[in-house]
């Protein structure tokens, strides 16, 4: 089968989300709806309403005396509900519309419309409502890549004022119905109401679609007569928001970035059935509203300062999930950690219906890495003694499976031609180039791999050494120690001044300039003697466009600033180079990469796109967006979250009751407080005004005024 039909190749186009009137998402849990900014859900673009990877509502087109609305406003309340506000085409000789629409959408495992008319006018007026409704069933990455082809059998039927959707295929039975309250006169994807609204009066009224698998129903959050307030998604986003630290300062731009942040993150969390209390962040909205491992690992590891729960949901549920066989089909190996779990159409309602793919080759080390960090910021978390062994099973992926050649480094090439051609976080198929233009072949050793490895190990020797199991803390240094000698050997480009972006399968160094060597710095495996070199580089002309650090500089031959991989800029790329400049003592490079970041955020109301474009700001002084970016997306979100810990130069040691802070604010931002910092037992409250610092909520800890060791002491005489 062709790269072109796998859903993990990358190789076919994906559907742009822009149109000429925007689009707007929401989200809850694994359902999403995107639509116009007038509420409708167009044939013509991607629109939808996703439940479960499948597309439950294609059309939704709601038609005022005959005519479209005129879109007013858009207000999103909260991650799941939105309301949408149009008016009524003027009559004819009159420049105002006396009728307003407001629509009110709530989106989870289904949908509820509240449709509320308005007649502001002086005389009663007539009003016919039609709403047109269509149900495709495409499945998710039919829409992503424009290529839905109705397959099984469809068919609509009308029972009383109740439409209903059904398709058969593969023995499988999915219903869609659309109720409405008051009843409407329906006909086969169409509802009418007819009715008057009288002078300063309103009409109400509410449309709910639910869904079915196999005569199952699948339970909406939200229904007509139900208030808010009781429901799940509502109960989950209060908590959430209870738990999280409060970040007060008096730079506007971080303010309305970290609330935002907080919101997407929050919408992003998906929880399973089977394991309620488990939250697990998806990757992103709207394609990507599933598992990812590398995604929620980093994710997990950037939101540590606000809510340590993610990464235990986050680790749990990948242990769960961990290789144990050899599978080409999949490319599941014992130890590794999963890519991509997908529920898919028969999925059902657990995440154990799923459909799991392992191709990556960075998740597992991240793995370990999350699992030792967790236990830095709590040293009571039973989680990490019952996971140790499967980071020890990682570890032991990571030497047989993961080092393919015995050379030392670990490398990919997919077993499978339904695979993706690239595995680690750029795994675009032409994401990895020589600087001549060539693609690099397979196997292929990414620099910043070996940089989560080299990590992986100094973990794992965190854990021993706190466990008291010397030989096994020896032994991984040892293995941390050699790895990054040779590294800083084979991967550094002598004439250029950068590491290689990769090693090739003839061991030729992929000799481009590109961001993931920042990932190296943010490891700690970089020699410091290359460090202030490295750090020019990723901010001198061609690698940082004045928003950000791009994937690849702009002098190489394959650079390209709309490209997915090659020339854009990614807010989690730009977060973790900024945590490895800070690290390597690099503070101006940091914090003009954090300043970056921020103004692309205050041009996108506070969030941060998944990626945009990497053109020279002295050439275009906003942020071009990229037309396939998803918006809320995880690793995006969590950024600001990283530059806050990143700024405060924060590092605890919660083993040893230690805590280290050193705050960097950036020209233009004098004060940054942030209280509920939780580190063990303790609510932390660092506050910072200028020069004056002030740490609160510490008893108990031993507090450094300084930047932490890069590796808390274990490998001092080898750090900065």
């Amino acid at each position: 089968m062709t790269d072109a039909a796998s859903p993990y190749a990358g190789t076919t186009p994906v559907a742009s989300l822009t149109s000429s009137e925007g689009a707007v998402t929401l989200v809850e849990g694994q359902s999403f709806c995107l639509s116009g900014r007038t509420g409708d859900i167009a044939a013509d673009f991607p629109h939808g309403l996703f439940v479960f990877d499948t597309r439950v509502l294609s059309r939704w087109e709601l038609r005022l005396n005959g005519h479209r609305l005129e879109p007013l406003s858009v207000d999103v309340r909260s991650p799941f509900h939105a309301a949408f506000i149009g008016r009524s085409a003027p009559a004819a000789g009159q420049a105002d519309a006396d009728v307003v629409v407001f629509r009110h959408r709530h989106v989870g495992q289904g949908m509820r419309e509240r449709i509320v008319v308005s007649n502001h006018g002086l005389a009663a007026v007539p009003v016919t409502l039609e709403l047109s409704c269509d149900v495709d069933f495409a499945d998710l990455f039919e829409v992503k890549e424009s290529r839905v082809v109705r397959r099984g059998s469809h068919a609509r039927s009308v029972e009383g004022s109740v439409l209903r959707f059904e398709h058969r295929h593969d023995r499988l039975r999915k219903e869609v119905a659309v109720k409405t309250d008051p009843p409407a006169t329906a006909e086969p994807g169409m509802l009418v109401w007819h009715g008057e609204v009288a002078p300063q009066g309103t009409w109400e009224l509410c449309v709910e679609v639910r869904t079915s698998l196999n005569g199952t129903a699948v339970e909406p959050r939200f229904a007509c007569g139900t208030p808010d307030a009781e429901t799940v998604p509502a109960q989950r986003l209060a908590t959430w928001h209870a738990r999280l630290p409060t970040v007060r300062t008096d730079h506007l731009p971080l303010a309305e970035t970290m609330a935002r942040s907080a919101e997407d993150l929050g919408a992003l969390r998906i929880f399973d059935p089977d394991h309620p209390e488990l939250a697990i962040l998806a990757a992103g909205a709207p394609w990507f509203m599933t598992v990812f491992g590398r995604d929620s690992l980093l994710t997990a590891w950037m939101t540590l300062l606000a809510d340590p729960t993610l990464a235990h949901g986050v680790l749990e549920t990948l242990a769960r999930f961990q290789g144990d066989d050899v599978d080409p089909s999949t490319e599941e190996e014992p130890g590794k950690i999963l890519h991509e779990m997908r529920f898919g159409t028969a999925a059902g309602l657990s995440l154990g219906g799923g459909n799991v793919y392992y191709g990556s080759v960075d998740a597992t080390p991240l793995f370990v890495m999350l699992l030792a960090e967790l236990r830095r910021w709590d040293a009571r978390d039973e989680l990490v003694e019952r996971l140790l062994p499967h980071a020890d099973r990682a570890l032991a992926w990571i030497e047989e499976f993961g080092d393919r050649d015995g050379d030392g480094y670990v490398e990919y090439r997919r077993a499978t031609d339904r695979g993706l051609a690239n595995q680690g976080w750029k795994d675009s198929w032409d994401a990895i180039r020589h600087a001549d233009g060539a693609l690099a072949e397979a196997p292929i050793a990414l620099c910043e791999v070996q940089g989560y490895v080299y990590a992986a190990y100094v973990a794992r020797a965190h854990l021993a050494e706190e466990a008291g199991d010397e030989a096994t803390c020896q032994r991984y240094l040892d293995k941390a120690r050699e790895l990054r000698r040779r590294f800083n050997e084979d991967f550094w480009v002598e004439e250029h001044g950068w590491y290689a972006l990769a090693l090739d399968a003839d061991k030729r160094p992929v000799d481009v300039l590109a961001s993931n060597v920042g990932h190296c710095l943010w490891t700690g495996i970089v020699d410091p003697a290359h460090a202030p070199l490295l750090a020019r580089r990723l901010v001198a002309d061609d690698m940082f466009s004045g928003f950000g650090i791009r994937t690849l500089s702009a002098s190489a031959r394959a650079y390209n600033p709309v490209s997915y991989h090659n020339g854009s800029v990614w807010p989690h790329d730009n977060a973790l180079c900024a945590a490895g400049l800070m690290r390597y003592g690099f503070v101006e490079e940091a914090q003009r990469v954090i300043l970056g970041q921020l103004d692309v955020a205050r041009a996108h109301d506070g969030r941060l796109p998944e990626l945009f474009a990497g053109f020279d700001r002295r050439v275009l002084s906003v942020p071009a967006s990229y037309p396939t970016s998803c918006s809320p997306q995880a690793w995006a979100a969590a950024a600001p979250l990283l530059w806050v810990r990143t700024l405060l130069r924060l590092d605890p040691w919660a083993t040893k009751d230690r805590v280290w802070i050193d705050p960097q604010l950036p020209s233009g931002m004098r004060r940054l407080s942030v209280s509920g910092i939780r580190i063990g037992s303790r609510a932390l409250t660092v506050e910072v005004d200028g020069d004056h610092v002030d740490v609160g909520g510490a008893e108990g800890l031993e507090v450094f005024r300084r930047a932490r060791p890069p590796l808390t002491g274990l490998l001092e005489d080898m750090e900065p």
